[in-house]
C-alpha cells in the first residue's frame, strides 16, 4: 500500500527544490511588526524534487489543494511564531507532514450490503420527513 519503505522513514526533502524566503508577517502587531521579517514563505517545486515517485507527486499535488501553484510548486506561509527560526521549522514540518501523507495510497471504499441498506433506509426516512414538512423545508 505504500510507495516508500516502512512508516518510520522521514520524507526526503530535496534542498534543490526548496526555496525559503523571509517576509514581514501579515495582520496586526506591535511596534516592530513591519520592520522584522519573521514570517517564512516556503516554496517547494514538486516537478524538480528528486526522490519522489510519480504517484507520490500526484497525491502531494492533490493534498496541497489551493497551496499548489499553476507551475506545480507548493507554497506555505508560516507566521505562527515570533522568531524566524521557529517559523522556518514550522514550514518545514508542515511540508514534511504533507509529503508523509502523500506516501500512502487511500484505500478504495467498497459499498457493502449493510451500508447500502442503511443508505436506502435513510433516504426513505428523509423523504417521509420532507413530506411531513419537517426536514428540508426551511
Amino acid at each position: 500500500m505504500t510507495d516508500a519503505p516502512g512508516p518510520a522513514v522521514r520524507p526526503f526533502i530535496d534542498p534543490e527544490a526548496l526555496l525559503l524566503t523571509a517576509q514581514t508577517s501579515p495582520g496586526p502587531g506591535g511596534q516592530n511588526v513591519n520592520r522584522v521579517a519573521s514570517a517564512i514563505r516556503l516554496r517547494f517545486d514538486l516537478a524538480r524534487a528528486a526522490g519522489l515517485s510519480e504517484p507520490v507527486r500526484r497525491r502531494a499535488a492533490r493534498l496541497a489543494g489551493r497551496r499548489l501553484t499553476a507551475d506545480g510548486a507548493i507554497l506555505f506561509l508560516a507566521s505562527r511564531h515570533r522568531t524566524q527560526e521557529a517559523n522556518r521549522r514550522d514550514a518545514l514540518a508542515r511540508l514534511a507532514a504533507l509529503l508523509e501523507a502523500a506516501r500512502y495510497r487511500l484505500r478504495k471504499t467498497t459499498v457493502t450490503a449493510a451500508f447500502a441498506g442503511r443508505i436506502t433506509v435513510r433516504k426513505v426516512q428523509t423523504g417521509q420527513q420532507v413530506r411531513r414538512g419537517g426536514k428540508g423545508n426551511a
